[in-house]
């Protein structure tokens, strides 16, 4: 199965996310070594994309979230979790008079 976002095929999971993203991942997440000038500069760089782009976080979400629901379904089968019976003995008396 290939995969194509805006015209471009995503070769792996990498290139997704970051077709996904338009933006490089490592401006999101850093990259070993770098000096705390770089970082700086990249959290700006972060943060003046995120300015423009308000919804930016919105859509990340939903492009992951279609992605895995399209590649692991089995994710999203929540199922809810049954509560313990309650194992202290009751008083057979009732509320104290």
């Amino acid at each position: 199965m290939r995969l194509y976002i805006g015209g471009h095929e995503a070769v792996s999971a990498h290139d997704f996310v970051e077709l996904a993203l338009g933006t490089p991942v490592e401006l999101w997440l850093g990259v070993e070594g770098e000096s705390a000038a770089e970082r700086t500069a990249r959290l700006d760089a972060a943060r003046d994309i995120l300015a423009d782009n308000p919804n930016l976080p919105d859509e990340v979400s939903r492009i992951a979230a279609e992605a895995i629901e399209a590649f692991a379904p089995e994710l999203f089968n929540v199922v809810p979790l049954t509560r313990p019976a309650d194992r202290r003995p009751r008083n057979a008396q009732g509320a104290a008079a």
